[in-house]
């Protein structure tokens, strides 16, 4: 069985590798450019999960001020290095390492996607798109930094908390698409013209029913937020269940994301034969998928334990990606006017 695969062994060693059931394989060197995209997509995707990890541990306003913390570059490890002007009410030492390291992956992030810009530029002329993109990330994350920032100074309020994690993921899906453009020629696959048109068609649902479900389940989220922060706070297991509207609808329209999985699933396991790249991803979005609905319903059912909240945030980051990098090979697939 075909297999199709990117590996990150080593920084050093990075390969893109296509094995194949032919006799022949095909090894293709990932150039710098590459190699470090490909970092800032993993480094993106982490530092969502250590944003799960920020929001549910409620260690957003670990640092009180931006962007140093506590008035300080390296923050505080004990109250009794906590400067005079500070409240020690408000010093936590696991809040605060927790906001910090986030906001460090942040920074570690803004460096290498200035790197990317800066590589992007040796396809000027042959494949400009994959400057445009570079470009586009590089101002999103000067965005994404100030924002970073306004969420703190705000008192985390509920909305800008949203709009950072969107901006994570669109971030992320730009850098994929920068990357893909740089392989596109490697990346390309060949599928049957009917075939082609049913996948888009799939894809482009899921996709759309995908970011609808995001827009739901931040409201669900914005709405907890509020909850928690009442002076006289509900019980926990109770919040989600008053929610109310927003979470019923948003727990219903898992069915229509299911759905769409499942057409994936189908069609590029059982009706494409002779696509073994698209068979496989196609199979992970289904299992992230399910994922999803899984971890969803502990969050309902079981209080929202924060690891539920961290696995479900980090997998829909996951979920994203996979569907963008599905609909971009299929989107780019050469086309075979009759099936053999």
């Amino acid at each position: 069985m075909d297999l199709f695969y990117w590996t990150l062994s080593s920084i050093e060693t990075t390969e893109f590798v296509i094995t194949s059931a032919k006799p022949e394989r095909f090894i293709m060197k990932l150039n710098t450019y590459q190699k470090v995209a490909l970092s800032t997509v993993a480094a993106t995707i982490f530092l969502i999960f250590v944003g799960g990890l920020v929001r549910a541990s409620g260690a957003g306003l670990g640092c009180p001020d931006w962007p140093k913390c506590f008035g300080m570059w390296m923050p505080p490890i004990s109250p009794a290095e906590l400067p005079n002007n500070y409240d020690l009410s408000e010093f936590n030492v696991f809040k605060t390492w927790t906001e910090y390291v986030n906001r460090l992956i942040g920074v570690i992030i803004g460096l290498l996607i200035t790197v990317t810009f800066a590589l992007s530029f040796r396809y000027r002329k042959d494949k400009p798109k994959v400057l445009y993109s570079s470009a586009t990330a590089f101002v999103l994350v000067l965005v994404q930094g100030w924002l970073g920032g306004q969420v703190v100074l705000t008192g985390l309020r509920e909305w800008l908390i949203t709009l950072h994690m969107l901006l994570a993921m669109l971030i992320m899906v730009t850098l994929i698409y920068g990357v893909f453009r740089a392989s596109v020629d490697e990346l390309r696959i060949t599928l049957p013209n009917q075939k082609r048109q049913w996948l888009l068609v799939m894809v482009a649902i899921l996709f759309f029913c995908s970011f609808i479900q995001i827009g739901l389940g931040t409201q669900v989220r914005e709405a907890i937020d509020v909850l928690k922060n009442m002076t006289v706070s509900p019980p926990r297991d109770t919040w989600i269940s008053e929610v109310g509207v927003v979470d019923n609808i948003h727990r219903s329209f898992s069915w229509l994301v299911l759905i769409a999985g499942g057409g994936i699933l189908y069609i590029s396991r059982w009706w494409v034969t002779d696509a073994p790249r698209i068979r496989k991803i196609g199979l992970i979005i289904f299992g992230l998928i399910l994922l999803q609905i899984v971890t969803g319903i502990g969050l309902y059912y079981l209080g929202l334990p924060p690891v539920y909240q961290v696995v479900h945030l980090t997998g829909i980051a996951f979920l994203v990606a996979f569907e963008f990098l599905f609909l971009l090979l299929v989107l780019h697939a050469d086309e075979v006017p009759v099936e053999g």
